[in-house]
């Protein structure tokens, strides 16, 4: 192997034969292949990977977005890597990327120029998968990203309403990597320089790969079937509980899982990154830019909103049950330092087009820079999905004077005049009495330096419900710190005297949620002076436990059974009371609620005015077809 860089002039890494010749290669390493635009910036995985093989000294090239419909001409123009090809559905699953909620095409794909649909298949990964087994059969090929990460076992897919077996099977693929797989694609493709052989590959962590029915060791967790899931809900579910446990702890142990056709072997994971070991990545030569192909064309919606922000840590203790972060990051935070932030800071402050303005300064959330266990010996073998639910945890460290520091020294970087936190912030975090008097201290001092000083005119939060029981079924803490934040907004604006907004961010149709539990949190959010904007319905995505229960309608944890939304009129019934204040709305909204006997909640929700004068309308002219029939003949005797 020849070590080679990209040249600056280059800026980034070749996507076309006539730039691979341009470098004087007469090789490829790997060649990465990815459902999304290709940008060479630190927010999107391919460019990351890129980056970290390159700093090896391999020889990468990138295939974004090819043609998969017609002579698949695209995969055939870079020739074979040496090593392996690394295909990613991009920085979204794919059908998330394609759906909505309601299963309607989107009519933006953020990761295309110009926001233009169509430029990847559904299931990308097997697609692309498939297509280069079928060319390359002797050429390994290794899937990875979200799509692959959270499809690596037997799951559920929304959008065919069935469960699928491993990705890993049906893409065809060699070898699976999970989560952050900078460490694991290093050490496959050392592996493969080495030998050649996929089977020397097995041996490394944060992968998975196919073996026969044979292959188990004692210490190995078993998983039920894929043939006996497709019979019993609550086998899944028992599932989703051991995966999800093994993940959280410092587990040595591998996880099995026989499929249609092969024994799913996933190997445990990696430990999380050290401070030295993710700034080496963050400190890789980025030009932040999008590929030099697309210069002229139109901009890329995702790129623009992150292309000035800098992300400083990785992982989430949160837990919620509808997302993925912990899932694919891991739980565990993983914080670069104060001196890498602020270098990338400074490169940023220098490019051509920035105008002072730094859209974020964040990660999964806003406010978990730095923060660990004390002993991080309990925390190695802590299974909790959550170190705040359903209350902080006494060993955690939630001191937030780390951050504020770094959120002063960032304001002083030479060029930038605005700092604005994107992330969500984690108010329970910030707002939670420890038994440390200065600790309170400093995390209010947060907040208050927060809204003071780097909110550009709305703040944006997740309580995502009112409802006690939801709440406890997303591992959410309570409402009231939603409250309690609220006043504290308030107060630093006028203190400040600042007009800015609080926008909250909420979900409808949750496993557990009912209408009525919709309506409450509407005159809920209505009593606080809101109208609501950030919202959005319940997408079931594989691998959370939301979606272990909106499938199997069951707790997996208490084995409660729950009420699920899972038609679709339903769903939208309660994303409608979102909307409660347009006129269109309420009249639906006061059936609903008279249908269901509860008139109080439709006083409180739309005012007494509005469901007196409905009722009186509705005595007037009753809504039956026998009465409407007598009005028509009589109207036409009278024409």
């Amino acid at each position: 192997m020849v070590k080679t860089k990209v040249p600056d002039s280059l800026k980034s890494f070749p996507t076309s034969a006539k730039e691979i010749q341009t470098l004087g290669w007469d090789y490829v390493d790997v060649i990465l292949i990815s459902g999304d635009a290709y940008v060479d910036h630190p927010s999107f995985g391919t460019a990351v990977i890129a980056r970290v093989l390159e700093k090896a000294g391999y020889r990468v090239a990138v295939l974004p977005q090819p043609n998969w419909r017609d002579d698949l001409r695209d995969f055939k123009k870079l020739g074979k890597p040496r090593l392996f090809f690394g295909v990613s559905a991009g920085n979204m699953d794919s059908m998330l990327n394609h759906y909505t909620a309601a299963k309607r095409l989107r009519s933006e794909d953020a990761y295309t120029p110009g926001g233009k649909t169509g430029q990847r298949p559904d299931y990308a990964t097997i697609v692309y998968s498939n297509i280069l087994k079928n060319l390359y059969p002797e050429i390994p090929v290794v899937i990875g990203g979200i799509e692959a990460s959270m499809r690596r076992f037997v799951h559920y897919d929304f959008w065919q309403n069935k469960l699928l077996t491993s990705v890993l099977e049906s893409s065809k693929a060699d070898l699976l990597t999970y989560g952050m797989s900078e460490k694991s694609i290093l050490q496959i493709a050392g592996k493969l320089n080495e030998s050649g052989q996929i089977y020397n590959c097995y041996n490394i962590k944060q992968i998975a790969y196919l073996s026969d029915f044979k292959d188990r060791k004692e210490t190995d967790i078993k998983l039920f079937s894929y043939k006996e899931l497709q019979s019993d809900k609550l086998k899944y579910a028992k599932n989703f509980v051991k995966v999800e446990q093994e993940s959280n702890c410092n587990s040595n142990r591998r996880i099995i899982q026989d499929l249609q056709t092969k024994r799913l072997i996933v190997n445990p994971a990696l430990p999380v990154l050290s401070e030295k070991e993710i700034d080496e990545i963050y400190d890789l030569p980025f030009s932040r830019l999008p590929h030099p192909r697309y210069s002229g064309k139109e901009p890329i919606p995702a790129y623009d909103m992150i292309k000035h922000s800098v992300n400083i840590h990785r992982g989430c203790f949160g837990g919620c049950s509808f997302c993925t972060i912990s899932a694919h990051q891991g739980k565990h935070i993983s914080s670069r330092s104060e001196e890498s932030v602020l270098k990338e800071l400074n490169k940023v402050a220098k490019m051509p087009d920035f105008r002072g303005h730094i859209s974020d300064i964040g990660g999964p959330s806003a406010n978990m820079y730095k923060m660990h266990g004390f002993d991080l010996s309990v925390c190695e073998k802590c299974k909790k999905p959550s170190c705040i639910f359903p209350k902080v945890c006494s060993n955690l460290n939630t001191s937030h004077a780390a951050l504020g520091e770094l959120y002063k020294k960032s304001l002083k970087v030479e060029g930038i005049k605005k700092i604005s936190i994107g992330s969500g912030v984690r108010y329970d975090i910030a707002l939670h009495d420890t038994k440390n008097p200065s600790v309170n201290k400093q995390n209010r001092e947060y907040l208050e330096l927060l809204i003071s000083k780097f909110v550009s005119g709305r703040l944006k939060v997740a309580p995502e419900h009112s409802s006690p029981k939801v709440l406890s079924l997303m591992r959410k803490t309570s409402f009231n710190g939603f409250r309690e934040l609220k006043v504290l907004f308030d107060k630093v604006n006028t203190k400040f005297g600042l007009n800015q907004q609080l926008i909250p961010y909420f979900i409808s149709g949750h496993p557990g949620c009912t209408e009525m539990e919709m309506a409450e949190l509407a005159i809920d959010t209505k009593d606080m002076g809101f109208k609501l904007e950030q919202v959005q319905a319940f997408t079931p995505t594989p691998m959370t436990l939301a979606t272990v229960m909106f499938y199997t309608e069951i707790n997996p944890y208490t084995g409660e059974k729950l009420f699920v939304a899972k038609d679709q009129k339903d769903r939208e019934k309660q994303l409608k009371y979102f909307f409660w204040y347009k006129p269109e709305v309420k009249k639906d909204l006061l059936m609903s609620l008279n249908k269901a006997g509860r008139k109080d909640l439709a006083e409180k929700l739309l005012g007494k005015s509005v469901t007196a004068n409905h009722k009186q309308n509705t005595t007037k002219f009753p809504k039956t077809s026998a009465t409407k029939q007598a009005r028509n003949k009589k109207a036409g005797k009278k024409k």
